[in-house]
């Protein structure tokens, strides 16, 4: 059955006079003795048509010859009463008769909505502030998903409905199911004023959703560029932790979604933590994932590296990997392009030579002439370093294990890198055994690369 079309041959004749307005013929047809609640198709009776079209002299007429004290509740099929309708259709004379006649101001539909909800919905600000002045519930929630009047008010970016709650007592800090506030709702659909109102109100910029997403995330998440510039002109922390899985900050979302003019506004204020920090993940594969060459270009170029750390999250070693990844991921020719030009690597790894070497068969790509580099300065110094210790302290791995070092650099001084890019299958527990080993054999694997290391694929 359609609860939302009223079908002509299913309507009293009451229910007729109240939907027109007609006064004298509903008198007429009350004086009769016509049924006053007698549903159409949608469970209507003549008191919701006559809510819904402002016919407050019906109104008046039937609440008058009710049938009974529960008439002015009687609700349709979707859970409405009279109040529920008159309040979203603006009728505010109709919304007066009925609170006069003793209708519950917080009375709810099926869905849990009040008719103060209904009245924000449908932008009716008259209606709003009668319905606060006669005892509607400004604090509670006024859906079912507890989805309250400010949060819409903010969405529609209706600023005066906003005022109005606000001075009635809204909470600015009310948070619906999934954690978000009525802030967080204008950050995300780019609703410039609301935002700017709740920030003049005090609202916080930082609050935080269930998934742990700020409003800073969201609007650089949805590209709301000049709500960005007003969050963090206003304090919103960009290096605050946005996701309850994966790890990630506004940049991210910046990046993978292509919203330059937003990663030029983080990128000077990002800590490069996330660059090439361990456990974290480089913004560099966000727009690798978008398949975003202009981000990608603009982080390359401000200094993020293209030998990012293992991403875990996406089970890359690198963002070249991820760019490899075409069963999953939608490869970008561009993409490949700047990754390799802001590499150091003296020569690519045969595995990713395999793959250029596919990838152009198959797609009649040419990379750029990038394989001919001279060694990272990085690389440099770790040859520097090894010829200080000389051969003698380099016979067991354990020495360098002992130098006051991060585990990082002594992995690096060991050539755990070249171990792994050549595919050498768990490099660290074959060195560990070693370690554990006789020390005139364990210092094999380390002089092994070393001796190897002009033709070793991958050289960082």
């Amino acid at each position: 059955m359609d609860f939302t079309e009223a079908y002509s041959d299913r309507c009293s004749a009451v229910g007729l006079a109240a939907r027109e307005g007609n006064v004298k013929m509903l008198r007429r047809l009350i004086k009769q003795g016509y049924s006053l609640d007698v549903p159409d198709n949608r469970g209507w009776v003549p008191i919701h048509e006559a809510a819904a079209h402002n016919s407050s002299e019906c109104l008046r007429l039937l609440l008058g010859a009710a049938p009974s004290d529960d008439y002015i509740n009687s609700k349709t099929f979707e859970g409405m009463c009279a109040l529920h309708l008159s309040a979203r259709h603006g009728s505010l004379e109709s919304v007066r008769v009925l609170l006069e006649a003793g209708a519950d101001p917080n009375e709810v539909t099926t869905e849990a909505t009040t008719a103060l909800f209904l009245a924000v919905e449908n932008g009716h600000a008259d209606v709003v502030k009668f319905l606060l002045q006669h005892g509607a519930n400004v604090k509670g929630p006024h859906s079912w998903s507890a989805w309250n009047s400010l949060h819409q008010a903010s969405f529609q970016g209706c600023t005066e409905i906003m005022k109005i709650l606000l001075e009635k007592g809204a909470s600015k800090e009310c948070k619906d199911d999934f954690g978000i506030t009525p802030l967080f709702v204008a950050a995300q659909y780019g609703k410039l004023e609301s935002l700017r109102l709740l920030v003049s109100h005090g609202a916080d910029v930082n609050c935080q959703a269930k998934d742990r997403a700020t409003p800073l995330l969201i609007a650089a998440q949805e590209g709301h560029t000049e709500c960005v510039e007003l969050l963090l002109s206003k304090g919103a922390d960009p290096n605050r932790y946005c996701n309850e899985d994966n790890w990630q900050l506004p940049i991210h979302a910046a990046a993978e979604m292509g919203h330059k003019k937003i990663l030029e506004l983080l990128i000077p204020i990002t800590d490069r933590i996330c660059d090439k920090g361990r456990g974290k993940v480089s913004p560099v594969y966000s727009a690798v994932y978008g398949g975003n060459k202009e981000c990608l270009e603009m982080l390359l170029k401000e200094g993020y590296s293209p030998d990012a750390q293992e991403c875990l999250n996406f089970d890359c070693r690198s963002p070249m990997c991820m760019v490899f990844q075409k069963e999953i991921f939608s490869v970008s020719e561009n993409a490949l392009n700047f990754i390799l030009e802001f590499t150091n690597w003296k020569r690519l790894p045969p595995a990713v030579e395999q793959d250029l070497s596919d990838y152009k068969e198959k797609f009649t790509w040419t990379p750029k002439s990038h394989f001919a580099f001279i060694p990272s300065l990085s690389h440099l110094c770790r040859l520097e370093i090894r010829s200080i210790l000389t051969s003698e302290r380099l016979r067991s791995d354990r020495f360098i294990r002992e130098l006051p070092l991060p585990a990082c650099l002594q992995d690096y001084l060991l050539y755990l890198d070249v171990l792994r890019v050549n595919a050498i299958p768990e490099a660290e527990d074959y060195l560990g055994q070693k370690e554990e080993g006789d020390p005139s054999t364990s210092h094999s694997s380390a002089e092994d690369a070393e001796r190897g290391d002009a033709c070793k694929a991958g050289v960082r």
